[in-house]
């Protein structure tokens, strides 16, 4: 077979990215360039070959019976390309170079936050641009190397690394809030109580999840107010405005300190862990690598 120059090459990558993205304008945005030129690369592509690739109507871009079959091909192709680019980083030294992750404000805190001292200090030559927000972001769209986020929210197309174990989520209270208000034994008490209420990355109210297997319940609580932030409901928990639902391992010094209390102890969730992801056919920035094997090395046994 002879050898792909480098302008087919990358015909390739702009036709396996546009049928992934099934969109000419979030193919561009991935890959930095504009939709006519990727326009113009497909049209090529499809002339070289002889075979139709792509239908495109005014809704949608869908390959063809031929372009799913080439893209199925090419991804594994160009992820074992960018698999064995990867690895080279063990014979580069010391990574440089500026990394840009977006993280939800709990990763930031017990993800990121205890391993930044160690993370730089053996590699002072990275740049790290963190974003934190708790809404769901088009990592490639908005410019992102990486995201985090829970393990059931990560895009299907992204690579996902696990970056914790299983995360236990608790419901607690102040002991100020218990004594005047009394223990919940059971999930269903939850409805007479006052309840810090949760607002997702999509602004609706979460339900709070309680129990695992067959026991697994979910109760729409009420309560005096909702946040779309951890912090401001373990302090309004704290202040005894209300019981607030979050991760055990994030409210571990209030507990410490006796301004929180468990309660439904035996109702606690197990959730998905931490993930890291990123877009795969995508050869890692500097750094990322690094960051994931501290970070896992802090949380993971």
């Amino acid at each position: 077979m002879p050898a792909l120059t480098r302008s087919e090459l990358a015909e390739l990558n702009v036709f396996m990215t546009v049928a992934r993205r099934q969109s000419f304008r979030q193919a561009a945005i991935e890959l930095g360039v504009t939709t006519s030129a990727l326009s113009h690369s497909i049209k090529n592509l499809e002339e070289r070959l002889g075979v139709k690739l792509l239908n495109r109507t005014s809704r949608a871009v869908v390959p063809t019976v031929a372009g799913a079959a080439l893209a199925e091909k090419l991804e594994r192709g160009f992820d074992a390309i960018g698999g064995a680019l990867g690895e080279l980083d063990v014979y580069r030294g010391v990574p440089a170079g500026r990394l840009r992750i977006n993280v939800p404000r709990d990763a930031s805190r017990l993800l990121l936050g205890p391993i930044l001292p160690r993370f730089f200090e053996a590699y002072p030559a990275v740049e790290l641009d963190i974003t934190v927000e708790d809404r769901m972001v088009d990592i490639v769209g908005d410019g992102y190397d990486a995201g985090i986020r829970y393990g059931g929210t990560v895009p299907q197309d992204m690579v996902a690394v696990p970056l914790t174990g299983p995360l236990r989520w608790v419901v607690v209270g102040s002991p100020d809030y218990l004594s005047r208000h009394g223990r919940p034994v059971q999930p269903a008490d939850l409805l007479r109580h006052r309840c810090v209420r949760m607002r997702i990355g999509d602004n609706s109210l979460y339900k709070w999840e309680l129990g695992s297997g067959a026991e697994a319940c979910e109760i729409d609580v009420p309560g005096p107010m909702s946040a779309n932030e951890t912090e401001i409901s373990v302090q309004a928990a704290v202040n005894g405005v209300g019981l607030a639902y979050c991760l055990e391992r994030r409210v571990s010094e209030e507990l410490e300190a006796g301004k929180l209390e468990i309660v439904l102890a035996e109702w606690a969730a197990v959730g998905a862990p931490f993930f890291v992801y990123y877009p795969s056919r995508r050869q890692l920035p500097p750094g990322l690598r690094q960051l994931i094997d501290c970070i896992r090395a802090a949380n993971l046994p």
